[in-house]
Parts: C-alpha cells; structure tokens; sequence
C-alpha cells in the first residue's frame, strides 16, 4: 500500500535512475524493500536486496526497472499500469490473507 500511496500522489520521494540517493529518496525497489520484513533492515541496499533475494529478478535485466530508471513518474502510462497492479494486489491480498508471497520467494536468507 506503501507503492500505492506514493504513486497516486506522484510523491517527490519516489525518484527513478538511481535506487537511492538520501533516505527517504528511493526508487520503486527501494520503497518496496525499506517496507518489506525481509529487506527492512537495510538501508540503500534495500531495493537491489528485495529485487534479487525476494522477487527474484536481475535488476540489470528487469523490463520494469528499465523503464523505471528511463522515466519514472513522467511516463504516465507505465505509472498507470503500476498503479493498477499495485490495487489489484492489494485486493487479492485482502481477499486470501493467508497467501505470503515473501515467504514463497524468498529462498536466500539475508
């Protein structure tokens, strides 16, 4: 819901090109992984750690974090569908609490 809210408001703290620059300024990984219990601990880690230990993904060939880094807030589209899947996950969540989706990727301990 964190994703949520920072989206909707297209908040200043929500940057793109760089995971990190001052806590609070982080990108879409960072703002996932400064909120997640997995990867809260770290701190300009936080997104690169969420991306590869939980999600699973390579930043470096993430189509997401590609086309964050590229535009971030100002592609309206991209922000859109974001928005979007960040509600409909929101729903499912509410709808199957006992669903954990950390727990499920997350085979790495940190």
């Amino acid at each position: 819901s964190r994703i949520t809210e920072l989206l909707e408001q297209a908040s200043p703290l929500l940057i793109h090109g760089t995971f990190s620059r001052k806590m609070p300024l982080g990108c879409l990984a960072s703002h996932i992984g400064w909120n997640h219990p997995v990867t809260c601990r770290w701190n300009e880690e936080a997104g690169i750690m969420w991306l590869c230990r939980v999600a699973g993904l390579n930043p470096a060939t993430s189509h997401v974090v590609t086309l964050w880094d590229h535009a971030g807030l100002n592609d309206f589209g991209h922000c859109s569908a974001l928005l979007q899947a960040c509600r409909t996950e929101i729903v499912t969540r509410a709808e199957t609490p006992e669903r954990h989706p950390a727990e499920t990727f997350c085979t790495v301990p940190c």
